[in-house]
């Protein structure tokens, strides 16, 4: 990771942050406002203020509680989109007007305070975008006045719920499918409204995903766009005589098919009398094999046709066949089919066996690996049961389960006040998974001898780094009995400064889209496989030092109220 080093004159009060806030840009929704957030954070400012604690120094850590989907691990993402949201963070004079009009009771002097709020004295440590993450350990660490960090929780925890989740969602997708399918993100018709659509298409991209078929996406954040036609193209065809221009010039300019029309079915009729396939194909539907004909007249070099209209292997697959044949005369090759309905692994299954036979009659390399793509509502739990049926689908289109995360609605961020003014603080529950662990922290990532990831550990500040080769005391936050010594043969060092504030320390770069996808492919790769299984995950360990541990129990047994039987 790249950083920044601090500009001439960077302790002068907002000077890195905005140089810094002149290298992110806005963020990506124009919705994302100072305004962005809850009722009570405004009321917490207020009385912040009221009482004279607004400027105190508090440290806040966002985390999660519960690997999202039954799984063990989780992507971070989000990271981008919170810099850029404090980069650009204040209050016009329209929506100081709209906020006294709802807290009519502040007084007018508090408004002169939110006039002049920025995050210039916010400091912001984080994972890196794309990490694989483990519950209970802070994804960022948020300092600042306190008043400031409130109004930031809201929008932050937003920022980070669906994106990490949306991206696990596709990592997933992208284990069960294997490295070799391609997957495309075909989500936009049935995402949560215009924003939810463009986050998905961004964040199914970091998580491993090839292309998507939303093109605002593709503008905005240069993913590869993939898309064919839909059934009502097919269906919009009558007969061979709607196509008014025939002609095709060859790929090599070297001349002109005055009609293609008659070459595809002179083309037709050849497969049709073949004796390896005169039991598979009849009589085709005439209004399929002009909507194919007319699509390849307008794409001749990228002809992919859905093929289950009327019926995939009566009509479908020889009138493709022919396009495609034709095509091949004038120097073309056509790109594949897609199923988006049916057995898919059968008729998978069956294309490719007269891919095959075609390939073999007719001498044409590379027919039999036509790319057939599959769509239909698919999820990780129908590409898992194609893969143990068999099948021979080269790439998915996977929408609804995907950009919904239809097995999960959140992921369930939080954002817990740890330290202020340099007093650790700590909330305390009956549900122990809900406690959270105190004061400023520093995480790291200890590694084993085979190169994977062993354990998470989170230490005070003021303790020592661990270091590769020397052993350490590994303890659970809770249960005493949790515990072990680790040597790790590599330490790597979880939080980094992203925003640096008003301090000196260097800004790490937020690297590009498709660097954070290299990440999270990478990160995937370097998790023991039974961590990311689909049935039964081993849950990855997440720890804290022996001190941070006895110090979590010292205050515990101090904040609780001690009861008294009568």
């Amino acid at each position: 990771m790249e950083a920044t080093a601090p500009t001439a004159g960077a302790g002068a009060n907002g000077s890195v942050a905005a140089a810094a806030r002149a290298q992110v840009g806005p963020p990506t929704n124009p919705m994302a406002t100072a305004l962005l957030t809850d009722q009570y954070q405004f009321s917490m400012a207020y009385a912040y203020w009221k009482a004279g604690k607004h400027a105190d120094r508090a440290v806040f850590d966002l985390y999660f509680r519960k690997n999202p989907f039954g799984g063990e691990f989780t992507v971070f993402a989000g990271l981008e989109e919170c810099i850029r949201f404090i980069a650009n963070f204040k209050f016009t004079e329209d929506e100081i007007s709209f906020l006294k009009s709802v807290m009519p009771m502040c007084e007018d002097a508090f408004f002169d305070y939110l006039r002049e709020v920025d995050c210039s004295d916010v400091e912001v440590y984080s994972i890196a975008e794309g990490s694989v993450v483990f519950p209970k350990v802070p994804l960022m660490r948020v300092e600042g006045p306190v008043a400031v960090v409130q109004l930031l929780e809201t929008p932050f925890v937003n920022l980070i719920n669906y994106a990490s989740l949306v991206t696990t969602n596709a990592a997933r997708h992208r284990h069960v499918a294997g490295k070799s399918k391609v997957l495309m993100e075909f989500g936009l018709r049935r995402a949560q409204g215009p924003d939810g659509a463009i986050s998905a298409s961004k964040y199914c991209f970091m998580g491993g995903f090839d292309a998507t078929s939303n093109v605002l996406a593709g503008h905005l954040f240069g993913i590869p766009l993939r898309g064919t036609h839909s059934h009502a193209y097919v269906s919009s065809y009558m007969n061979l005589s709607e196509i008014p221009d025939r002609t095709l010039r060859n790929k090599d300019g070297s001349g002109i098919c005055k009609d293609f029309v008659t070459l595809v079915q002179q083309w037709l009729h050849k497969i049709q009398v073949v004796d390896s396939l005169s039991s598979v194909f009849g009589d085709t539907n005439q209004s399929e094999l002009a909507a194919f004909a007319s699509y390849a007249l307008a794409f001749p070099s990228n002809f992919l046709a859905l093929v289950d209209t009327y019926d995939v292997m009566r009509s479908g697959i020889p009138n493709f066949c022919a396009v495609a044949l034709a095509l091949y005369d004038l120097g073309y090759k056509a790109s594949g089919i897609r199923l988006d309905s049916g057995d898919l692994a059968y008729l998978s299954i069956e294309a490719r066996k007269v891919f095959h036979a075609i390939e073999k009659e007719f001498n044409i390399p590379g027919f039999g690996k036509m790319i057939i793509t599959a769509s239909n509502d698919l999820n990780e739990e129908t590409i898992d049961a194609l893969n143990k049926q068999g099948h021979e689908v080269d790439a998915f289109g996977i929408g609804t389960y995907l950009v919904t995360c239809y097995s999960q609605a959140a992921l369930g961020c939080v954002f817990k006040l740890v330290e202020i003014n340099s007093r650790p603080r700590i909330k305390l529950s009956e549900d122990v998974a809900k406690v959270s662990i105190p004061c400023k922290k520093r995480c790291f990532r200890l590694y084993g001898k085979e190169g994977y990831p062993l354990v998470d550990i989170m230490i005070r500040e003021s303790e020592p780094s661990p270091k590769a080769g020397e052993r350490i005391l590994c303890r659970h936050p809770f249960l005493e009995s949790k515990r072990a010594y680790v040597v790790p043969q590599h330490v790597e060092e979880l939080l980094q400064c992203y925003w640096p504030g008003s301090s000196n320390k260097p800004r790490a770069e937020l690297p590009s889209l498709e660097n954070i996808r290299s990440r999270c492919m990478q990160q995937l790769e370097k998790l023991r496989p039974d961590h990311i299984r689909r049935l039964n995950p081993t849950p990855y360990k997440v720890s804290v030092s022996g001190k941070l541990y006895e110090f979590i129990h010292y205050l515990w047994l101090n904040e609780a109220p001690v009861g008294e039987l009568q």
